[in-house]
């Protein structure tokens, strides 16, 4: 439904200055009662839930107090300056924060979508014909110019536009903390895989440094047995166990290329570029201790995941506004002015100029449960969001757990296994003495050379391991990078955007 009121062009005026006064009267009520009704909305109001969470970590001990952790950059204290640098060229260059970034983009775009729907819109025309008339006798050829601007609001009396502008923020918001739950994840992933090259590195110096030795070992056995002062079976034996050893290095190269491969990717350059950059051997990363894990409620605080399905949460209430409003009528105003002339000089005259305005009335009246449905639907995905938020938070605090135990269990392990490498070295160099003296068979010196390398071994995997719950425990907690992240840049910088002839397209 809509009601206009028209003024002709030429038309006399014959409003005295009282209907004046009385029509500006109405206007200034009707938008009051606009303003007033512009205030409504429907839809529930978002309010962040409440989540009970314990009051401390059940696997924290003296080395994870509850003190407030420094989470920001955390990886510093590990103390590897080429660390620090990798992490930060990843921030730079990943292609996945850079994903992210155009996310963010876009969800500011979609923000002032929504937030130009609240206002007045304004388009305006202008045109020039000539014409002929076939009733035309003189045959003349007319000259008609014609301008105007047409004007509409939607009033969103029931808030169905403020809704989706409200929608919109969060959804910013949600990329933001995407952002931000990318990094923390590149972070560890970066940490986790430097750790792993530098654990491999040293294992293959292990293996390397034993199976030369193993291998000496085997040609003095076989110089003995030649000699008649050795049997065939130590040469074996000997032999074996060189070849055994021997067999663990391309394993180990292996696994180490994946791991500087990975951190290639994950830089944003090609596999192989930081082979030469990382092939120098350098000592495991070490954590320092104490090492403070906070409290379970700082979680919902720090983690970005969990802060992400909060604003996904807050997204999808809104969303519930947007459908109910559309159940509700909508009123929008709108308006025109037109000039017309033949003579170009009387564009613009009072007799030349015909206005219309008036507001116009929509109301659902039957759609067969289409809008009902649409609430519904919302009201689901709401649900959704809800239970994706509380798993996103008990997720949380289980990877805290698992980190502190991990953590706090691996230091004891890694300090008895310290321990069995020391006893297993001594009993090798013990056991060499006594073979010479004959004490000991050759067998049993073989035996401890194999358990003193298989100590040594689990050892270094013991402190990667130990270093990687400190990585999990910091990611667990929330921690990454609190540094500036510019999101304004475009990947793809367009040239020559600008109207000119269209090329032909080619098949």
């Amino acid at each position: 439904m809509r009601v206009t009121r028209e003024r002709p062009a030429g038309a006399a005026r014959q409003a005295s200055s009282a209907g004046r006064t009385s029509g500006f009267k109405r206007i200034a009520t009707g938008l009051l009662m606009v303003t007033f009704l512009s205030g409504c909305a429907v839809g529930p109001d978002y309010q962040t839930p409440n989540m009970s969470v314990p009051g401390s970590w059940k696997n924290a001990d003296s080395s994870t107090p509850a003190s407030v952790p420094k989470l920001a950059y955390w990886w510093t204290k590990l103390g590897d300056s080429q660390l620090d640098h990798l992490i930060a060229q990843a921030i730079e260059s990943n292609l996945d924060v850079r994903t992210a970034k155009a996310k963010i983009r876009a969800a500011r775009a979609s923000y002032k979508q929504s937030n130009a729907s609240l206002f007045p819109s304004l388009d305006g025309s202008a045109a020039v014909t000539r014409a002929k008339t076939a009733t035309s006798a003189s045959g003349n050829v007319n000259t008609v110019w014609n301008g105007g601007f047409d004007a509409g609001w939607e009033l969103d009396l029931f808030g169905a536009n403020r809704r989706s502008r409200e929608a919109a923020q969060y959804g910013l918001d949600a990329a933001e903390e995407e952002l931000r739950s990318t990094m923390l994840t590149l972070i560890g992933d970066v940490a986790t895989n430097y750790v792993q090259a530098r654990g491999f590195q040293q294992r293959l110096a292990l293996a390397q440094r034993t199976a030369n030795s193993q291998g000496e070992t085997a040609k003095l056995t076989r110089n003995r047995f030649q000699a008649g002062s050795s049997s065939g079976v130590d040469v074996a034996n000997a032999e074996g166990q060189a070849s055994s050893t021997l067999a663990n290095i391309p394993t180990l190269k292996t696994a180490l290329a994946a791991s500087v491969h990975r951190l290639g990717v994950l830089t944003g350059q090609e596999p192989t570029a930081l082979t030469s950059q990382l092939a120098a051997s350098k000592r495991i990363p070490r954590p320092r201790l104490p090492l403070p894990a906070g409290v379970p409620a700082n979680v919902l605080l720090a983690r970005p995941d969990v802060r992400l399905a909060e604003r996904q949460l807050a997204q999808s209430t809104a969303a519930i506004g947007q459908a109910e409003a559309a159940r509700y009528p909508s009123v929008s105003l709108t308006g025109a002015i037109a000039t017309s002339a033949t003579d170009l000089g009387d564009i613009g005259k009072n007799s030349s100029i015909s206005w219309s305005f008036g507001p116009s009335l929509s109301v659902p009246l039957f759609n067969a449960g289409k809008l009902a449905a649409a609430v519904e639907l919302a009201e689901a995905q709401r649900d959704q969001s809800f239970l994706a938020y509380r798993a996103s938070v008990l997720g949380a605090l289980e990877d805290v757990e698992n980190a502190l135990v991990g953590f706090t269990q691996e230091r004891r392990r890694l300090a008895a296994l310290s321990k069995s490498a020391d006893s297993y070295r001594e009993a090798s160099k013990l056991s060499q003495s006594l073979y010479k003296t004959g004490a000991v068979s050759f067998l049993d010196v073989l035996d401890t050379d194999r358990s003193t390398y298989s100590a040594e071994d689990t050892l270094i995997q013991s402190q990667v391991l130990l270093t990687t719950y400190y990585i999990s425990l910091h990611k667990a907690l929330g921690g990454g990078w609190n540094g500036d992240v510019n999101a304004d840049k475009p990947e793809v910088v367009d040239e020559n955007t600008g109207p000119r002839l269209a090329k032909a397209i080619s098949g």
